[in-house]
């Protein structure tokens, strides 16, 4: 195998039934040299285009098509792809795999993987990956054009699945249009971004705030507000990818925190606030994508309250808002980002609160937008910074979302590429 930056990395690439499928040896002679150990997965319609044996020998691996190895197609299957290279054997492919490329991506695949289909090798793989994946559409222009092909585009881009956009040229029905495979050199650049991602937060330390706080009314009752904690727990994850070394204060929540991160559970506002304080005296960066609670019970009962009356009044006095707190103790040099969940006049509320609080960024977001809310995937946000630059972003994947925050303060900041 080559040595490269890609070295110790396992790519799927996966081929289906398109006349474009001619360029795919190209994806995967760039990727190898690159020193990636790539995996071919073709569709049998694929091999009426391009024989498994020119992927075998470009990629030096077996090439997976069928989905059962007792079948005499003349092809091998994963069986085969486990047995022959050593460096395959015993590892089941989709846990293995770093990135799944689908070049060229027919609307029959991008179909199946919108909608839970699994019926061929190549389909199921990609079901059963966690791991990012491109896809390369090329088809008819019709075809790219349809209201399905786009429905089930938007789907897969909302769940995160990146596009190597299909290029405008004369297709081979002979129209001019969109949907030529895009170039195999812009797809293997793709992949080497991804799979190679900026350093930019090296020396760098980054604590995120994440989820909600629980503000105690008695032993079994509590006030809290419907935040998953998905977009902080994006922000953790993306910032350690980046290069920094990352802290993690996380109120209730059920997700993983990422492989890496320092991570500090709280429950309550109180604890929120100390967390972060202690934390950021330390740090370059805070970015405070936690709900913490406005109000709390003034005196929570040590004991659980009866049902006894039809009416139940309670005390409640404001927290602390950490971010006031942070911004009053800061030193220079230090930045801060936050954000405001907004249900009206957006824009005019985050320019309040960026100038009250005395942030660097904050991004703003409205809960009541569709696929914008709490526990989704996805996120519609504007982002507004000290220096006046206001972006108002599409619906896209929150962790992109995260991407996004993070390039805009280090340029606020001024920290440029640092290696």
């Amino acid at each position: 195998m080559m040595s490269g930056p890609l070295s110790g990395k396992t790519i799927v690439v996966g081929v289906t039934g398109s006349i474009a499928a001619f360029k795919a040896p190209q994806i995967v002679t760039r990727l190898v040299g690159q020193g990636a150990n790539v995996v071919v997965i073709m569709t049998e319609n694929a091999t009426r285009f391009v024989t498994p044996l020119t992927f075998e020998t470009l990629s030096g691996n077996a090439v997976v098509v069928d989905m059962f190895p007792d079948r005499n197609t003349g092809v091998t299957s994963l069986e085969d792809a486990a047995s022959r290279p050593e460096r395959l054997r015993h590892v089941h492919l989709a846990e293995a795999t770093d990135l799944a490329i689908v070049a060229p991506a027919t609307a029959n695949i991008i179909g199946k993987m919108a909608n839970g289909v699994a019926d061929d090798f190549l389909s199921t793989e990609l079901l059963a990956m966690t791991c990012p994946t491109i896809m390369a559409p090329a088809m008819n222009v019709r075809m790219m054009e349809s209201d399905v092909v786009r429905e089930n585009v938007e789907k897969l881009k909302a769940r995160g699945v990146i596009f190597a956009e299909a290029e405008v040229g004369r297709l081979a029905s002979g129209v001019v249009g969109k949907g030529r495979l895009a170039d195999p050199e812009s797809i293997a650049g793709i992949a080497l971004e991804l799979l190679l991602p900026k350093q930019d937060l090296v020396g760098r330390r980054v604590v995120v705030s994440a989820g909600p706080t629980r503000e105690p009314v008695d032993p079994v009752r509590f006030i809290g507000n419907r935040s998953s904690g998905k977009m902080g727990y994006a922000l953790a994850e993306r910032a350690l990818r980046r290069g920094g070394d990352v802290v993690l204060v996380s109120g209730p929540s059920s997700l993983e925190p990422p492989h890496g991160v320092e991570y500090i559970r709280v429950e309550t506002a109180v604890e929120m606030l100390g967390a972060v304080m202690k934390s950021f005296a330390e740090a370059d960066l805070l970015i405070m994508a936690a709900a913490p609670a406005d109000y709390r019970p003034a005196e929570p009962s040590d004991v659980k309250i009866k049902k006894t009356t039809d009416r139940l009044t309670l005390e409640l006095v404001r927290t602390d808002d950490i971010l006031s707190e942070a911004a009053g103790a800061r030193r220079e040099g230090q930045g801060i980002v936050g954000f405001a969940l907004e249900t009206n006049a957006e824009l005019e509320e985050g320019r309040r609160k960026l100038a009250e609080k005395d942030l660097d960024i904050i991004v703003v977001n409205n809960p009541l937008v569709d696929d914008a809310g709490f526990d989704t995937d996805t996120n519609v946000a504007a982002i507004l910074t000290r220096s006046g630059r206001e972006l108002e972003l599409a619906k896209m994947p929150k962790k992109d979302l995260a991407d996004v925050i993070l390039t805009e303060a280090i340029n606020e900041l001024g920290w440029g590429q640092r290696r």
